[in-house]
This record gives C-alpha cells, structure tokens and sequence, in this order.
C-alpha cells in the first residue's frame, strides 16, 4: 500500500474527520472493540484516557501496566480488570501469551516510551504513544523499527488532529477562503508550580515547555501550513534558574517553509493563558482561542463568523480513529514518522536556541 503524502492525506482527512468527530460514528455495527492496557497509571490516565476509554465504541480497558501494586488493586475494583490482565513494567512482554489485549496505550514520562514501546511490540501489540514520541530521533526510530518489525502499527497522541475546530482551520487553509496563509501564530504554556513533577527532570522529560506542550504549538504552525520548515530560529529565556534548572522554561522560535509562509511559535513553563492559534491570509484571519483544551476551545474568522463545533471527547476519538486504521488496516496519519518529524524539528530548536544561529533543514 503506498503511503499517502503529509499534503494530501490532510486535505482528504479535513472534511471527513470534521464529520466522524462530531457525530462520534466510527465504525461499522458489530465490529469487535480493541482491548487497551494503559501503561502508566498517572493524572492523565486517571483523569482523560480511562474515562474516554468508556466512551469509545471500538476500544475497550481491558488491562493495566503500572509499578504500583496500590493503583492495580483500585484500577482493578473500579474498571473490573482481572488479575491476569495486570501487569509491571518488568513483566509486560508477557502480554504475548494474552488475547484481551491488542493495544497497549503508552502513558509514561518521555524517557521511558520507547522501552515500553519496543516491549509492546515484541509482545505483538499495536502500540498508542503521547506525546513527544521521546526524547531523541535515534530512540523515535527505535520505536519504529520495533513497531514494523513486529508488524504492528504505532500511533502518536496528537488529539488535536482529530479535533473538529482544529480540521476546520486546516480546511480554511487547504481551501484558501481568506487566500494563501502567509504568517502563522501558535503559543501554549502553563505555570508549573511543583518542583517535583517529573517534567522538570531532564534524565525523564527530555526538555521542558517545548517537548510538553511547545509540540502542540510546532504541530498547529506544520498541519496549518501543509509544509515543513526550511529554516528556523530560537531564543530561550529562564528567569527562575532554580526551578527551571534541568529544562527549558520559555522558548520562542520562527520558522520559513517553502511556500515563503512563516510561523512565530512560543511556549513557556511559567506564565498563564497561553494557548491560540491565528493564521494570516490575502484577506483576512481565522484563529482559535483557547485552541488546545480539553474543553472549550472557540474560534472565529475576520469575516466575523464563530469556528463552532459540538465538543467532542479528545481521546475518544482519537483512539477510535487509532482503532479503525487497525481494523481496517490503513495508514494512520498521526503514525510514528509524524511523532519522529515533530522530535527533529524540536532538537533544531534547542540547537538554535543553543547556538544563538539560524538552522536550516532539508
């Protein structure tokens, strides 16, 4: 089967994504839901993923990966998950030999997804990461080679690809309503108040507000233009050394695509409300903002038309979607080279940032 191209697998995803994200229809009557093990047991699988695992029409919670026997036993009594379903992270190949399993959803710190990836895949387990897929290209392509070698498909979390207001920006774009986007705007950070959080350790997160949420940024400027960039430049900046002593704490950076298009893209650990994406065209301007929410994300147009779209549940949808390509065999767009590109793309960054020079790309 030939791998359709970035372009043009967008363009024709656009419309038909808006539809299926809306209306939560994904499959067809009767087919058999996908049992999911999550690995890793912490806030965002406690509060987002397990949830929308209730959710979703052909995915179904059938196991858990997790370090600590407390969080079993209550994962356990709360989602009725037999005893031979659980499992440690020293014992998850054995998942082999289990038929309630056939995906294992990656819910780990950075650092650790490609060891549980490429125990997933060697245990014969499609594979769903969050993102940043890891924390270096070279470990990205591990995951890969696992994943194919193990003839398993491995997708990335990138929920927004799947968000209705998300593809109605890509469909302004791709359609040219407002003409040719020339400047692309994208910004998401957070105040991150405790010092222990894992995100702050370098040895596990890899980097700080850009791997974390910087990527949502890098994704909107790549899926919003069609293109990848040529040419980027970066400025970091800390201002509470002490907190922020392992990673990153803000970043901004620019980037040139061929079209001539340009993005200014920025994200930060230690300030509040940031979270938008504006494109500007020929004749106008459409935006979201908040745009990467869980909830509540609102859009308009210069035309003075509201971007509005029913709320859909993130993770339900995108782990329907991620269910289908399997049932269906056919290629998932968010795929481990889309999660590889977005790793690439955010060690220029740091490159640049770090060397005070422009970087180009091929």
């Amino acid at each position: 089967m030939t791998q359709p191209s970035r372009r043009d697998f967008m363009v024709g995803a656009a419309g038909a994504a808006s539809v299926f994200a809306t209306s939560g229809v994904l499959g067809a009557a009767g087919s058999k839901p996908l049992g999911v093990a999550l690995c890793g047991l912490g806030s965002l699988s406690t509060d987002q993923i397990a949830p929308a695992l209730q959710k979703t029409e052909l995915c179904k919670l059938t196991g858990i990966v997790t370090g600590s026997p407390e969080k079993a036993k209550k994962w356990q009594a709360k989602y009725n998950i037999p005893a031979k379903n659980v499992y440690d992270y020293q014992s998850m190949e054995r998942m082999a030999d289990n038929p309630d399993i056939d995906m294992v959803y990656v819910v780990t710190p950075n650092a650790l997804h490609a060891d549980h990836t490429i125990k997933s895949a060697r245990a014969g387990k499609h594979v769903f990461c969050e993102k940043p897929m890891e924390i270096s290209v070279e470990r990205c392509q591990q995951m890969i080679d696992a994943c194919k070698s193990a003839g398993k498909k491995l997708g990335i979390a990138y929920r927004c690809q799947f968000e209705p207001h998300h593809l109605e920006l890509i469909r302004l774009a791709r359609e040219r309503e407002f003409g040719d986007v020339k400047v692309i705007e994208a910004s998401f950070g957070f105040t991150s108040s405790d010092p222990k959080v894992w995100r702050l350790r370098r040895a596990l997160a890899g980097g700080g507000a850009l791997m974390d949420v910087g990527v949502y940024a890098l994704q909107a400027a790549r899926y919003i233009s069609g293109e990848e960039p040529i040419a980027l430049s970066a400025i970091e900046v800390k201002t509470d050394p002490v907190m922020f002593r392992e990673v990153d704490e803000s970043i901004a950076w620019q980037m040139r695509f061929p079209s001539g298009r340009l993005a200014t893209c920025s994200t930060t650990y230690n300030a509040n409300g940031m979270g938008r994406i504006r494109a500007h065209a020929q004749r106008g301007w459409f935006e979201l903002d908040p745009a990467f929410n869980y909830t509540g994300i609102r859009g308009r147009r210069s035309d003075g038309k509201a971007i509005s779209f029913p709320a859909t549940d993130h993770f339900a949808v995108e782990l329907d979607t991620f269910a289908r390509s399997i049932l269906d065999d056919q290629p998932f767009r968010a795929s481990g080279e889309e999660g590889l590109r977005d790793v690439s793309i955010m060690m220029s960054i740091y490159e640049a940032a770090r060397t005070g020079r422009a970087i180009k790309r091929s």
